[in-house]
């Protein structure tokens, strides 16, 4: 089928002409790419930033880059119920631009750790509706059934965009420094509000975008009680690996960072985007691999997959301080992170099909993996501190390995392909929780 068929039919739900879906599409692509540095924020850079222009130490830039993970993650799931209650989800996405834009330009002329934590809190926080926002009107403007190919997608574009970004800052950085990465990040948030305004309001169904079922009410008219993200037994399931993940994960590209950039410091920027282009390039794959796998071959198995990665990174990164190591290792970071990406929105409409409740439950596990992320730095920097960057790296496998565990043993395979789009909530939180016993 060609592609441009294909999106219409997959918009005629939300009676989209075929110009505003082939449109719509266009404008996702190009705002999944140009958002991809934006979403993010400063994210590993300002950790080279605070080490090599402010001269903070690494308990210093751990403790920082907590408090504006905190940030975030107490805002992820009141953005999620304000993603699914309103219509104006494209200005939510452009108000969110604007203020990432104006902290970023404002970083270079703060110095005092109280200034930059609370301007990086600021960022963090608005910038948490980014996931949700893209997840729900990728989701109105598909539907269900589409919404693996539409996320594939979304992230490939996402990844490609990260790539170019990580380049650009690479070289700009060697050139001119590190604080020339803040200025990248305002230059993506202006391109990203244009391809914003690009994308048309009439091809988002708003019924859909927070996961009430395709075309029918079924047997819910109404979304369901904020409960329903309480008492699914398999999202609380999913929201605890994701918190594990987050927490193996999250500090790993900083204290790589943090290396690279003690041992050159005008070279540090540049191998850290190395880093970043190097993964990224292999999340796209991954990305597409999900988009065109995950409804045949299930959830559960990619996924068990891309958890395998993060131990065996975790004790990699031990063996070698050789910045091509170094590098070479963070290839495994796009197998591991590019799978996750790609496959948590899918599990979580998985489990909220049916139930209105879908951008509160989005908002509620990346709260749950915000919660692991924000732990990650600072244990991280705590154990650099005091026992240097091997036991680091050691600690944060050990706990990626008990995450894959409770992945593995207790996780139910979500994907229901026979299952029909208007089943009962009730029938479906059933069958999940029996699989998950």
């Amino acid at each position: 089928m060609p592609a441009s068929s294909s999106r219409a039919n997959s918009t005629s739900a939300a009676g989209a002409s075929p110009a505003h879906a082939d449109r719509a599409w266009r404008a996702l692509d190009a705002l999944n790419f140009f958002l991809a540095d934006v979403r993010g924020g400063l994210g590993p850079y300002l950790a080279i930033y605070l080490l090599t222009v402010q001269n903070w130490n690494e308990a210093q830039i751990g403790v920082v880059m907590s408090i504006s993970a905190i940030a975030g993650l107490l805002a992820e799931t009141p953005g999620g119920a304000l993603i699914d209650a309103i219509h104006a989800k494209r200005a939510l996405v452009m108000l969110a631009a604007l203020v990432v834009t104006a902290g970023s330009l404002l970083l270079p002329f703060l110095s005092t750790f109280l200034a930059v934590a609370l301007s990086q809190a600021a960022v963090s926080a608005i910038g948490s509706i980014f996931g949700p926002a893209i997840g729900a009107i990728s989701l109105g403007i598909v539907g269900h059934a589409q919404f693996a190919r539409r996320t594939g997608r979304n992230e490939a574009f996402n990844h490609s965009g990260n790539a170019f970004a990580a380049a650009v800052a690479g070289g700009a950085a060697y050139v001119w420094g590190p604080t020339v990465v803040f200025f990248l990040v305002a230059a993506m948030a202006v391109a990203s509000l244009i391809s914003v305004l690009m994308l048309p309001a009439a091809a988002i169904d708003y019924d859909r975008a927070r996961g009430l079922h395709d075309g029918a009410a079924g047997d819910i008219e109404q979304p369901s009680g904020f409960q329903v993200v309480l008492t699914c037994r398999p999202l609380l399931l999913f929201a605890g690996c994701a918190v594990l993940f987050h927490f193996a994960n999250a500090a790993m590209l900083p204290l790589v960072g943090e290396k690279l950039a003690l041992q050159d410091r005008n070279l540090g920027t540049s191998l850290m985007s190395a880093c970043i282009v190097a993964a990224q390039i292999i999340m796209v794959p991954m990305a597409i691999l999900v988009g065109r796998k995950a409804n045949r071959w299930g959830r559960k198995p990619l996924f068990l997959a891309g958890f395998l990665i993060l131990p065996i990174r975790g004790m990699l990164y031990t063996l070698s301080d050789n910045p091509y190591w170094l590098v070479g290792v963070q290839l495994l970071d796009g197998v591991g992170a590019g799978l996750y990406g790609a496959l948590f929105p899918l599990i979580v409409a998985d489990l909220m099909q049916g139930t209105g409740r879908f951008n509160v439950a989005i908002g509620a596990v990346m709260t749950a993996q915000g919660i692991g992320a924000s732990l990650s730095t600072t244990l991280a920097g705590l154990i650099v501190v005091n026992a240097g960057y091997g036991a680091a790296f050691l600690a944060l496998a050990a706990i990626a390995g008990a995450g894959l565990a409770l992945f593995w043993l207790k996780m139910p395979e979500t994907w229901r392909p026979n299952e029909e789009p208007t089943t009962g909530m009730g029938a479906r939180k059933n069958s999940l929780a029996q699989a998950a016993r």
